[in-house]
């Protein structure tokens, strides 16, 4: 681990805020990867749906510089931050995070990336009953037990907070090697948390019965409730569940399928 670090470490990625935080006391935090400043039908769908329930709504936008923010998504959210392409994932949960922290303390956070579609329920009950302060929506033992980190809550996201899982979102470095990220930031998040805060998830695949849930068992979990659908069981993904099923699950769900 220690190797993976010193190879791959890098000074987080360059960053601006376009349109400041303010203090509430939920935010959802959306991170969307645009490289050439365009929204897809998947990004509308997203933010349009996390916009209909009525919670705040901070968007990272990474793309190439701050003049290619796609126009019209200063509209649509409360909070916008700008992101520099490098860093992957967690280096723009990690600017979200200690942004809200500062501007914001003590807020509870809903964290999203866009590599799910949806959400395709309500995601306000969760932050209401769940009785963890990290939650995952979904959690694996592949490799380690840890939360799947497409999407969590994080609850009193203050500076203390953020002082304590500085182990996984490092203030001033940043990783754009996805091994590196997963060793280092998604597989210790949970075990990290959990040396100061109760942590749990929603639903929890063991993997030697099922590799990823999320993956493995899509339409079930979405039977069950689960609010999202992974973008990758349309791409590197695929092999795992025939792409029309996907399509038909989607179009049923109100999601555009042109994609």
């Amino acid at each position: 681990m220690i190797e993976t670090f010193v190879r791959f470490a890098q000074r987080s990625p360059a960053w601006a805020q376009v349109k400041a935080i303010v203090p509430k006391p939920v935010w959802v935090v959306y991170f969307m990867y645009s490289p050439d400043g365009i929204l897809t039908a998947a990004h509308r769908f997203t933010l349009a749906r996390l916009k209909d329930s009525g919670l705040p709504l901070l968007v990272v936008c990474a793309c190439a510089d701050p003049q290619r923010i796609p126009a019209d998504l200063r509209g649509v959210c409360d909070a916008l931050l700008w992101k520099a392409l490098s860093g992957y994932d967690f280096s723009a949960y990690t600017r979200a995070l200690h942004q809200i922290s500062r501007h914001s303390p003590g807020a509870d956070v809903i964290v999203i990336n866009d590599s799910v579609f949806g959400p395709f329920t309500d995601l306000r009950p969760v932050l209401a009953n769940s009785p963890w302060a990290l939650t995952g929506f979904t959690a694996s033992s592949q490799l380690t037990n840890h939360i799947q980190s497409y999407a969590f809550c994080l609850r009193q996201v203050d500076r203390m907070r953020m002082t304590r899982l500085a182990p996984v979102f490092f203030p001033a470095l940043a990783f754009s090697e996805p091994q590196a990220v997963i060793a280092l930031q998604e597989t210790r998040l949970a075990r990290v948390a959990a040396r100061s805060m109760k942590v749990g998830a929603l639903w929890f695949g063991a993997a030697e019965q099922v590799l990823d849930p999320t993956l493995v068992l899509p339409t079930e979990l979405l039977d069950a409730g689960f609010p999202f659908l992974k973008r990758s069981l349309l791409a590197k993904h695929q092999s795992f569940i025939e792409r029309d099923m996907v399509l038909e699950r989607l179009g049923r769900l109100g999601h555009p399928v042109d994609l």
